[in-house]
């Protein structure tokens, strides 16, 4: 039954992706306009390169905002359970928001959270 699935699953998932493009080309609206070929489609020519370099703190940002994103995603189900678990989780999740803390210490030691 496992290679079966696994081949009904693929099927269905390429029937489906295949589908929603063919429909999606039939109902849209389609425009000819040289102007949507422009790298920029608001109608101006670009002035310069168009490949410009970003600061590496932007990146940073990004990547501090995903990392506590994420620890509000593991801190929710654990606050669900908190009680089920005991102290096992209270220990778990204080290590786990240690480590945290200790990254952000350490971007904040680096100037990574200064915005200049």
């Amino acid at each position: 039954m496992g290679s079966e699935a696994i081949i009904v699953f693929l099927i269905a998932g390429i029937v489906m992706v295949a589908g929603a493009n063919f429909l999606s080309g039939l109902i849209s609206h389609k425009s000819d306009n040289p102007q949507k070929r422009e790298p920029y489609e608001s109608g101006m020519t670009t002035i310069g390169p168009t490949w410009v370099q970003f600061k590496v703190g932007y990146y940073l940002f990004a990547i501090l905002f995903l990392v506590f994103d994420v620890e509000v995603a593991f801190l929710v189900p654990w606050a669900v359970v908190f009680q089920k678990i005991g102290a096992v989780a209270f220990l778990e999740i204080t290590i786990f928001l240690l480590i945290l803390g200790l990254g952000l210490a350490y971007a904040w030691k680096k100037g990574a959270l200064q915005w200049e």
